[in-house]
């Protein structure tokens, strides 16, 4: 990846780029023992296709957000298409550790303002897909960690590879969101965190404990000695039954 690419990389952690969720339970371990449920959305895998894409934006859609939003959206959103582009352009297959490349997706989104749900939307959880994110300038955690995921999904990363992770907080005590990336089945996740720029192995994040994991395929929740079927709750699973079918409804406009 050539020298263009690099990105500011001054953000540091904070303890307002944290997002102070419901999910507020221990997990054993990044490599610990895993409970594997079904998401219940199996019968819109086949449409996500391309959803949540940066070459799936229609024009329709930027120009309800500039409405919404304000024109500067419109350039925020072409500048997101605009990166994926060129990478894609040089990498069109990821492979093995990328570190380069997980480093720059994670620091593109990481410029954008850091807002909780409930200053950006008015509710205590909601979902944006990654052109929502963009178009209104800024996020919680789980936002950063969806437009990341659809990011590493349209420049070709497998989906086996990347896990939308809930985790605790350590020092903070609170729950969080990040993308954690496999090189392969069984290794240590890479971690994309909007709390900071380096993209580091999970065993040097002792301050963050996983809870469960998702990704389009299927849940995955960490054991306590005893499955915790409470973890992984039905809320999360109809938050992102509510943004795929909102990502089926930008490509409308």
């Amino acid at each position: 990846m050539s020298a263009r690419h690099a990105l500011p990389t001054g953000l540091r952690a904070k303890p307002d780029r944290i997002c102070a969720g419901t999910e507020r339970r221990r997990g054993q371990g990044w490599l610990g023992h895993l409970a594997l449920f079904a998401l219940g959305v199996g019968v819109a895998l086949a449409a996500t296709q391309g959803l949540g894409f940066s070459r799936s934006v229609t024009a329709g859609l930027v120009e309800r957000f500039a409405a919404k939003f304000g024109p500067d959206s419109g350039t925020r959103i072409g500048g997101w298409q605009k990166f994926v582009r060129s990478i894609a352009a040089e990498q069109r297959q990821p492979s093995g550790n990328d570190l380069e490349l997980l480093g720059s997706v994670n620091t593109f989104f990481n410029r954008l303002p850091f807002l909780t749900d409930l200053a950006h939307w008015g509710v205590e959880d909601y979902w944006a897909s990654p052109a929502e994110m963009l178009g209104s300038n800024g996020g919680d955690c789980e936002d950063f960690s969806i437009a990341k995921y659809f990011a590493l999904k349209e420049l070709g990363v497998p989906i086996e590879r990347l896990r939308i992770t809930y985790v605790k907080a350590v020092r903070l005590n609170q729950a969080h969101m990040v993308l954690a990336y496999y090189p392969a089945p069984g290794a240590v996740p890479l971690v994309l965190d909007n709390l900071e720029d380096a993209v580091r192995p999970a065993s040097e994040r002792t301050d963050l404990i996983p809870v469960y994991s998702f990704n389009d395929e299927d849940l995955l929740l960490v054991r306590q000695g005893q499955r915790d079927a409470s973890a992984g709750s039905s809320s999360q699973i109809r938050l992102w039954r509510g943004l795929l079918e909102k990502l089926e409804k930008e490509l409308l406009y």
